[in-house]
């Protein structure tokens, strides 16, 4: 919804693993045409208490309400990240809405019959990577062939400690959330997105995309956030 100027809710977007905050330009551009004040989180990926860290001194710098927005792991980092004041709604993009007690390591280890398995190689020193000739069709299938090439060979490693990061208490529980299901991923499940949503209460909407449908499809994911921004804004009475 272009011309939103008069808003005064600020966006956050976290990344998730194997990928860096660069992959929300366009979604980024999108919200900032349409008159949001926007901040990308650049998390390390080595923890998820430093994830969290990082998300939290972003948030220390904008103005309030403002709408936490998580690409896979990112979800469980705005699960935890978003128990903060500033939050006011949260936008699960194809991501991990964790409950409390659970990791992403304990949400992956039984995947259902069937179902595609992630291309993620032996740990190296701690850290995860997926398989580079492997990466575009698991993870970024509908983005174009010479940028997922450049994804698989630019990626951030994943810690191991994230991947077992155990979400203490989620946000979703006491702030309002949203969850865009990428009908098309073979990283995530739908299915498992969906379960994740409904536990959430979150408001759903489906677009057939691949795991990296924040880079395939930015005004989809866009017009989502912008939902969420506005519906907080409204509870604002802004």
């Amino acid at each position: 919804m272009s011309g939103t100027t008069s808003t005064q809710v600020s966006v956050v977007l976290v990344h998730g693993g194997f990928v860096d905050g660069s992959g929300w330009e366009d979604v980024y551009r999108i919200l900032k045409k349409d008159g949001y004040d926007v901040s990308i989180v650049q998390n390390p990926t080595t923890s998820l208490e430093a994830d969290v860290a990082a998300t939290k001194q972003v948030l220390a710098a904008v103005s309030g309400p403002a709408v936490l927005v998580g690409h896979s792991y990112g979800g469980a980092v705005i699960t935890e990240a978003g128990n903060d004041p500033k939050v006011a709604g949260l936008v699960y993009i194809t991501a991990f809405a964790l409950d409390k007690g659970e990791s992403v390591a304990a949400l992956i280890k039984d995947p259902p019959a069937g179902a595609p398995v992630p291309p993620i190689l032996p740990p190296q020193d701690g850290f995860l990577f997926l398989d580079k000739k492997k990466f575009a069709e698991s993870f970024a299938a509908d983005v174009a062939p010479d940028k997922a090439e450049f994804m698989a060979n630019s990626q951030v490693p994943w810690g191991i400690t994230a991947l077992n990061g155990v979400v203490t208490t989620p946000a979703w529980k006491s702030k309002p959330s949203w969850y865009l299901v990428a009908t098309e991923d073979r990283m995530i499940p739908p299915a498992a997105q969906h379960m994740m949503a409904k536990r959430a209460g979150a408001a759903v909407v489906e677009v057939a995309g691949s795991h990296a449908i924040y880079v395939s499809k930015p005004k989809d994911v866009a017009a989502l956030i912008e939902k969420a921004a506005q519906s907080v804004s409204a509870k604002a009475g802004r």
